[in-house]
């Protein structure tokens, strides 16, 4: 299974030991194919540097950490502006991102992205939803 976590998520993963730690613990143990795209990439290092406040050290070891585990799936996508599907722009650029990664499904706490519930073959799922899919 082909799988994206949206930037909230691997923050959420970094930040605590709950659920999306536990999540990125499946990725690593190859329960699921785990894939991202730089645009996920570029963000979560933004955010952990600015929201919470980690080192450059802790950001290398966070991004080498998810090297490993994850396969980043080319070029950033591009999404045309007939797009449009959630108000942040930022947000179609994930669901380009969940396309072009071919992913089956897309794992965000964001409301917005979790509203559209689907776009093209990919399923969008909180965490917890998520999860479920292993009991």
């Amino acid at each position: 299974m082909r799988v994206v976590f949206d930037t909230n998520v691997l923050v959420a993963a970094f930040a605590a030991d709950g659920l999306c730690a536990k999540l990125l613990r499946r990725a690593n143990r190859r329960e699921f194919s785990l894939v991202l795209c730089p645009v996920i990439l570029e963000e979560f290092e933004r955010v952990l540097k600015r929201k919470l406040g980690a080192t450059a050290g802790e950001i290398r070891n966070a991004i080498a950490l998810l090297a490993e585990i994850s396969t980043v799936a080319g070029k950033d996508p591009t999404p045309a502006p007939a797009a449009r599907l959630v108000r942040d722009p930022d947000d179609d650029l994930i669901l380009a991102c969940a396309t072009a990664a071919r992913a089956e499904i897309l794992v965000t706490g964001d409301k917005d992205l979790l509203d559209v519930g689907r776009h093209r073959h990919t399923r969008i799922v909180d965490p917890r939803a998520f999860e479920l899919l292993f009991s």
